[in-house]
């Protein structure tokens, strides 16, 4: 029997550093460095640390496969091009003040490129003699997601910061090529105009998310003129920021300030207020623009490609709530955003990237599973639960069924922690690494915000629902569009039955919905089941096992993220564990 090939992708170039493991075209192993070491996002996006490399993220993928070393693997790719990065960063002029020596930069972008020309040195020099490729960034979202979509032919949208300089492509996937249709570059990036909003809002670029969840608390209309002022969007979905305005590789508000009428916050908001409301407004109408963008694109595209199927990537397509208005509008047969849509799914995409076009072979059936991470036995965590049971007072009990006994402590209104399988690869929580709760109580989601995970009170929390049960409770299309397999489109909950589950409707009405298939994780399907025995409800309130950290990746994360919160039951593996 021959030896497979195997193929490792590494991205580490801004952040979210990962690493991905591919043999004979299948996905063996991925995982995030951040999950490994504890801090967000890996490292900060630095001129200088782009040879940072996911040592943790290599290891984990090289270990599960059996690989003893990295000598032994027969093809690298990394998710940047640097040549094409430096020439193309050094001929553009922003027209405004750049920090000296940051992106942009002509000192910035040497020290840029030469780093990354030293991760290719620094593979090296651990023994690997294999070919080694830089990649173009875009290429290895589209490949991330194209190639695990299960879709032959496909319309691909890419939008993120920027890659090499550009911030946006639109290809055409079809078997084991894509063809680029067209791209935008800096400063016309939806990324970067998100990243510097977010810091407006007191936030950090990072953040996302928590703009998107203010945003639910805007008025319509209120700053859609102001808006205008930045960004201009056609009927094809192209746009245009005015970067006079935005300065985007700086950290100048004041014409933001003049434009909006207030000043940025040097805190972030912790709840919504009227003297406060009108930040909320302009997230408003930023997700709006968004929306409107997204939507014209999916249209434009089916129009140029004839495909009946959309695959995005890029941390933009983390936008859940531009995702729901897309299934919605059933512009498509159906759409895929990858689970890791942020740059650690680039590292997937670095070694389909190999194993389709540099190698040439067919593709295969492969996993849509975002379950790649390492995965712990009964008899690792019974290990640690013996270390910590006399030192922090804690008790722990095997059950050889846990998920009956876990349905019932939840359907008693208690937190659960919920410890199992693989790891989850992306931003989303899936039902391994997650904290549960009765989506029934409507207290539970302040106490889930204020005393636990400590998160800004207007966040929504997700549901979990048997993908058999999804439509009759919330407003969905038909056929369940992919998306909402990952928390990664919001739908509207059904008007008779969202009374019934307060702690996961957020304020416009819609959830963030998970729908949960046995194929896919039979465990966590079999507890919702359980805790529809219990309360006629086929749901749970679901978010990251995590509190101002990477989620848990390891036992001892578990453990230790369990006794310094008000978590009242730990779930992980065969084994409940409680604080005495």
């Amino acid at each position: 029997m021959s030896r497979p090939i195997s193929i490792l992708g590494i991205n580490c170039t801004y952040h979210e550093s990962a690493a991905c493991l591919i043999q004979d075209g299948q996905i063996i192993a991925a995982a995030e460095e951040e999950r490994f070491t504890r801090i967000k996002h890996s490292k900060p996006a630095r001129v200088n640390n782009a040879d940072q490399l996911p040592e943790h993220a290599i290891a984990f993928c090289l270990e599960y496969a059996g690989i003893k070393d990295i000598s032994e693997l027969d093809f690298i790719g990394y998710s940047l091009n640097p040549e094409e990065r430096f020439y193309k960063n050094t001929h553009y002029r922003s027209g405004y003040k750049i920090p000296d020596g940051d992106y942009g930069t002509l000192k910035g972008e040497q020290t840029f490129y030469q780093s990354n020309l030293n991760v290719e040195k620094k593979i090296r020099a651990k023994g690997y003699q294999g070919r080694f490729f830089y990649l173009d960034h875009h290429d290895c979202h589209a490949a991330s997601i194209f190639y695990v979509s299960g879709y032959h032919d496909s319309a691909i949208i890419v939008l993120d910061g920027i890659a090499e300089f550009e911030s946006s492509s639109f290809l055409k996937g079809e078997g084991t090529r894509f063809r680029r249709i067209r791209y935008d570059s800096f400063p016309n990036s939806i990324g970067f105009l998100w990243e510097k909003m977010a810091m407006y809002f007191g936030f950090t670029e990072y953040d996302a998310a928590k703009v998107m969840g203010l945003a639910s608390y805007g008025e319509a209309g209120v700053f859609k003129e102001a808006m205008d002022q930045l960004i201009q969007v056609d009927d094809r979905g192209h746009f245009i920021i005015n970067d006079s305005v935005m300065q985007l590789r700086n950290l100048n508000f004041e014409h933001i300030e003049a434009i909006f009428g207030v000043p940025k916050l040097n805190a972030p908001i912790k709840d919504v207020t009227p003297e406060n409301q009108v930040y909320a407004d302009i997230a408003y109408a930023l997700q709006a623009i968004t929306e409107e963008i997204i939507l014209k694109l999916a249209r434009q595209l089916r129009k140029e490609t004839l495909s009946e199927h959309l695959c995005m990537a890029g941390g933009v397509t983390l936008n859940c709530v531009a995702n729901g208005k897309l299934a919605y509008q059933q512009i498509l047969e159906n759409f895929y955003v990858q689970p890791a849509a942020h740059d650690a799914g680039t590292a997937i995409g670095a070694a389909y990237l190999i194993w389709h076009h540099k190698l040439g072979y067919p593709r295969r059936p492969v996993t849509k599973s975002p379950y790649l991470g390492p995965e712990y036995s009964n008899e690792q965590i019974l290990a640690v639960l013996q270390q910590y049971r006399d030192q922090h007072n804690i008790k722990y009990q095997y059950h050889e069924d846990i998920e009956p006994v876990t349905a019932q402590i939840l359907a008693k209104g208690l937190i659960v922690a919920w410890f199992q399988g693989r790891m989850e690869i992306g931003p989303r929580a899936l039902g391994n690494r997650s904290l549960l709760a009765d989506p029934r109580l409507s207290d539970v989601r302040e106490l889930m915000n204020n005393q636990v995970k400590h998160r800004e009170p207007f966040r929504p929390f997700c549901p979990s629902v048997l993908v058999e049960k999804a439509a009759d409770w919330f407003e969905l299309p038909d056929p369940i569009p992919d998306v909402a397999d990952y928390m990664l489109g919001a739908f509207k909950a059904k008007k008779n039955k969202a009374k019934l589950i307060p702690a996961v409707v957020h304020i416009d009405g819609t959830s963030r919905i998970q729908s949960v298939r046995k194929e896919t994780n039979p465990r966590f399907h079999r507890l919702i089941t359980e805790m529809e025995r219990h309360t006629g409800i086929p749901i749970l309130l679901n978010t990251s096992f995590n509190v101002q950290e990477p989620i848990v990746c390891s036992p001892e994360d578990a453990v230790k993220t369990f006794l310094k919160t008000r978590i009242d039951h730990l779930a992980i593996g065969n084994y409940l564990v409680t604080k005495m």
